[in-house]
């Protein structure tokens, strides 16, 4: 038998079997058209590789340090350490025009930390960008071009549809070297312990992707963006035929946010905490293998408790989809927005069983209440705002009845200098207990440069001293 490239198509002869000689013989059947010798993906690539763009991302850093030093000065005198000035930073990677009115979709990674971002088309034409969204959590960004006209967009596929071994296209520029396009399949669908960004739920492909192609297009057959193409696995930094892309699925609900004006990716809360189920836990269950997650705690208010889920409860599908894991779970979760509500479907007691949970944000209160951390105070760059079911689900961190958490840092101020981190929970300061940012704002100002903070950091909870 003999095996041929799909590339030139499946011309091979089709293989009959007839007994001579007591030995089967293979009949090769010749080509009965033109068309069936010279098939190509040229047709699928002069369609879209239009609107796949460059993305070129830069960092001017002008901004004096002169608070940093200062404090640093304080305590250390005249050896306090510098701070470097006027530094730049700087990206390449990909991107794809999905509307006529110059919206692009790239990689979070691409642009994070950037405040310049210009785009070159295929034709050479290049623009300004404007950033309307970042997702670090789905490491997707939504860039609109300025004061750009006759766009070729392309359109979303479907990402549910796809099946393992379809044929796919990967549009990009890898290595800066121009656009390029590479072919493979679809070697896997639902990865999940990749580890590039929350929401862990990736396509995977054999076709080729290197550095530069972030950002770019995974394309089907029909010519429609599947995937957005995010990392390789490469132990030398060129592909070995493992790469990931974000199905388009999770990239509408980006795009479609983005189109609402908002600033932020909106999900749906569970208002549970749950874990993978092991081998201990499936043979616990009566589950026959691994799968499904585990309800291991309940907030009392929320979606979850509303429908009647219990701790304990293995949550096995989310509207008829299987999930085997946490991040597979928030994926199909996230999926179904924001409105309504979807069955979920749990096994209790050995039991299969299915409930109704709202589609609902997580809410606000109380609300944040944004503290700003004042100049000379190890609290300088950072923004302190009240604990909340949004907040905690924004900033990925466990609930507290409340609190008082740092939602925002700039990473070249003092408080990203000192060491403190976007999500930490400030306990305590000095140590007074803080309930909320007007306790904090309160114990902040009346400080005078002896500062003990308690943080609550991952589950681990420290104590640092700043000053005399």
């Amino acid at each position: 038998m003999r095996f041929f490239n799909p590339a030139i198509g499946f011309l091979a002869a089709i293989l009959a079997f007839a007994p001579a000689g007591g030995q089967a013989q293979t009949q090769r059947v010749i080509p009965e058209s033109k068309a069936q010798v010279q098939l190509s993906f040229a047709p699928v690539v002069r369609q879209t590789a239009g609107s796949v763009v460059n993305v070129y991302a830069k960092r001017n850093d002008r901004r004096q340090n002169a608070a940093i030093e200062d404090y640093f000065r304080r305590f250390f005198g005249d050896n306090a350490p510098g701070v470097p000035r006027g530094r730049s930073q700087s990206s390449l990677g990909s991107g794809v025009i999905v509307d006529p009115s110059g919206l692009v979709i790239t990689n979070n990674h691409v642009i994070e930390n950037m405040n310049e971002v210009k785009v070159a088309l295929a034709d050479r034409r290049e623009f300004e960008a404007e950033i309307l969204l970042r997702d670090p959590r789905t490491d997707i960004a939504v860039l609109k071009l300025k004061d750009a006209t006759n766009l070729q967009a392309i359109e979303l596929g479907d990402s549910e549809a796809l099946q393992v071994g379809d044929l796919v296209l990967a549009i990009g520029n890898p290595f800066g070297v121009g656009q390029t396009v590479t072919q493979g399949i679809v070697s896997a669908l639902a990865r999940t312990q990749v580890g590039i960004s929350d929401y862990q739920f990736f396509i995977q492909t054999d076709a080729a992707i290197n550095p530069g192609n972030s950002g770019g297009a995974l394309i089907d057959m029909s010519g429609r963006v599947v995937g957005i193409n995010t990392a390789i696995y490469s132990r030398s930094g060129g592909s070995i035929g493992i790469g990931f892309a974000v199905p388009s699925s999770m990239v509408r609900v980006v795009l479609n946010s983005a189109r609402g004006g908002a600033k932020n990716v909106v999900r749906p809360w569970l208002g549970a905490r749950l874990q993978p189920v092991d081998g201990d836990i499936a043979n616990g269950l009566g589950l026959e293998r691994p799968t499904g997650v585990l309800v291991t705690a309940i907030y009392d208010k929320g979606p979850a408790a509303e429908a009647g889920l219990k701790r304990g409860d293995a949550i096995l599908m989310v509207d008829g989809q299987p999930v085997d894991n946490p991040d597979s779970f928030g994926y199909r979760f996230t999926l179904k927005g924001t409105q309504g509500q979807t069955p979920i479907t749990v096994l209790r007691g050995g039991k299969q069983t299915t409930v109704q949970v709202k589609l609902v944000p997580p809410p606000e209160n109380p609300p944040r209440e944004s503290v700003r951390g004042r100049n000379r105070t190890p609290f300088a760059g950072a923004t302190l705002v009240n604990m909340s079911p949004a907040v905690a689900d924004e900033l990925q961190i466990d609930i507290a009845d409340d609190g008082v958490v740092i939602a925002d840092i700039d990473e070249r101020s003092l408080a990203g200098s000192v060491g403190f981190e976007k999500g930490d929970q400030i306990v305590a300061i000095n140590g007074e207990r803080l309930a909320s940012t007007k306790d904090a704002e309160r114990v902040i100002n009346r400080n005078s440069g002896y500062w003990e903070v308690t943080v609550s950091r991952g589950g681990r909870v420290f104590t640092t001293v700043f000053g005399r």
